[in-house]
């Protein structure tokens, strides 16, 4: 299974090496939880994309490994991309900003984009790229209208929350959210396993 790993780190080098675009970021003051997001979203989701073509998928399953670790190895390597995100974000915030960044701040961007993996992961074994493409398109359109209708200020009302998580003093809330998030992962794997297990190629 760790050879998928390393298969899914290799085949994804070039966006790996688009981590040091970071620090032009964090030199512009860009809000490094958003950067962190992003960054850790795209390169996770960029393995389907590679991984899509059917005679790939038909390869894998010629080869000594089941199912379980091919879809085990996919949720593996978007915590280890995340944590190279993490890693990148630390040292170069360091290095151009002098600054060490709080650990909640990781904690919660483990805690969004592990989160959002979550959900998109099983639909990415359901369906292919483009039709979650379609999909994403629709309705990020129809949630961006009614928020916009419904809730004027919603990106400031985002920011205020972010802002009371990161000051809240006592650490039991982070770890009852490290706790949520694990279930809901813990929970996508098991969907996402027997989503694939059902998929013919």
């Amino acid at each position: 299974m760790f050879s998928l790993v390393r298969k899914d780190l290799i085949l994804q080098k070039s966006s790996i090496l688009l981590l040091p675009v970071l620090c032009a970021y964090l030199a512009f003051n860009t809000s490094i939880l958003w950067i962190g997001i992003v960054f850790s979203i795209v390169i996770s989701l960029n393995s389907f994309s590679t991984d899509e073509k059917s005679p790939i998928h038909i390869l894998f399953n010629s080869l000594p490994y089941t199912r379980k670790e091919i879809v085990t190895s996919k949720y593996i390597s978007a915590f280890i991309f995340t944590a190279m995100v993490a890693i990148a974000i630390f040292i170069g915030n360091y290095f151009i900003n002098g600054m060490i960044v709080d650990w909640k701040v990781f904690v919660l961007m483990f805690g969004i984009v592990l989160s959002v993996i979550s959900f998109i992961f099983p639909l990415s074994y359901k369906f292919t790229s483009n039709q979650l493409l379609m999909v994403s398109l629709v309705i990020s359109g129809l949630f961006l209208v009614a928020v916009n209708f419904f809730v004027k200020n919603w990106i400031d009302q985002i920011r205020a929350f972010i802002g009371w998580l990161l000051a809240l003093e006592g650490n039991q809330i982070y770890f009852m959210m490290a706790g949520a998030v694990f279930v809901l992962y813990a929970g996508s794997w098991l969907l996402s396993m027997y989503i694939y297990k059902k998929k013919v190629f």
